[in-house]
C-alpha cells in the first residue's frame, strides 16, 4: 500500500503562484507514475500533469501548459506542482495520484486526500 499526503494549497490572487507538494510512503516502489488531478464540485476529476520515474517528457493538460511545472524527487518520494500565473478557473481541489504502471491515464491506484486551491479575481 501507498499513502500520499499533499500540502501547499491555499488562497491566492489571480496572477500569483502556489507550489503543491505530495509525499508518498509505504510501498514506494509503486510510485512509478505520479500525477496531479483537479476537480471542481459537480465536475469530473481531470489530470493536470503527470510524470514518470525518470522525469522525462512530463504530460500537461492544455489549459496549464506554460504555467504549471511538475517535478519529482525520487529520493524523497515527492512530486511537486509549481503553479504560476494562476487564474480563477484554476480553482479546484487538487489531488496527488500514483501508480506502479507506465502509461496510466485515469485509473491510478493511489490517491491523496486533496488540497484546496482558490484563485480570486
Amino acid at each position: 500500500q501507498v499513502q500520499l499526503v499533499e500540502s501547499g494549497g491555499g488562497l491566492v490572487q489571480a496572477g500569483g503562484s502556489l507550489r503543491l507538494s505530495c509525499t508518498g510512503s509505504g510501498r514506494t516502489s509503486d510510485l512509478y507514475t505520479m500525477a496531479w488531478f483537479r476537480q471542481d464540485p459537480g465536475k469530473e476529476r481531470d489530470v493536470v500533469a503527470a510524470i514518470t520515474w525518470s522525469g522525462g517528457r512530463p504530460h500537461y493538460a492544455d489549459s496549464v501548459k506554460g504555467r504549471f511545472t511538475i517535478s519529482r524527487d525520487n529520493g524523497q518520494n515527492t512530486v511537486n506542482l509549481q503553479m504560476n500565473n494562476l487564474k480563477p478557473e484554476d480553482t479546484a481541489v487538487y489531488y496527488c495520484a500514483a501508480d506502479p504502471r507506465a502509461g496510466v491515464r485515469e485509473n491510478y491506484a493511489y490517491w491523496g486526500q486533496g488540497t484546496q486551491v482558490t484563485v480570486s479575481s
